[in-house]
């Protein structure tokens, strides 16, 4: 399990080998979505910090805070963060869910994290702020999804 700000960096690295950059709001819901998948699919975190419902979406209060001095513009520089390096599998699911979901806008992720009877819309309450997503919830929410894309039953 790794500070989410690492996850986060290793984002903005992979969009820098390509040529890219990323906003805010795709690294926000990058990181959150390759959580999901390392909860569904291995069983076990991938970052450390708790993961928020805010109002517009899941949130990692520590990522928010690195990135959003970029507004809507793209992060030109990695955050700080502590010491620290991601394992194999960590590395392997930021690059297959980079792959898998770097090419889409912030509003596309948005909406992916927003859909009915997603971790966040079951935990997200209007005028709460800072409620923590279930783990167990994310983990299932990504079981589900990994299960409906091989075609296997619930």
């Amino acid at each position: 399990m790794a500070d989410a700000r690492i996850v986060a960096n290793r984002f903005l690295e992979l969009a820098r080998e390509q040529g890219r950059s990323l906003t805010p709001m795709q690294v926000l819901k990058l990181v959150y979505i390759a959580h999901g998948w390392m909860l569904g699919l291995n069983g076990r975190p991938l970052i450390a910090q708790p993961v928020e419902a805010w109002q517009y979406g899941p949130v990692v209060r520590d990522v928010y805070n690195g990135v959003r001095s970029f507004g809507r513009g793209p992060v030109l520089a990695p955050m700080w963060a502590p010491q620290g390096q991601l394992d194999y599998y960590e590395n392997d699911m930021v690059r297959q869910v980079f792959n898998i979901y770097g090419n889409m806008d912030g509003i596309a992720l948005s909406n992916i994290t927003h859909m009915p009877q997603t971790p966040w819309a079951q935990t997200y309450r209007p005028g709460a702020f800072g409620t923590v997503i279930n783990n167990d919830l994310i983990a299932a929410h990504y079981q589900r999804l990994s299960r409906e894309r091989n075609g296997t039953a619930a």
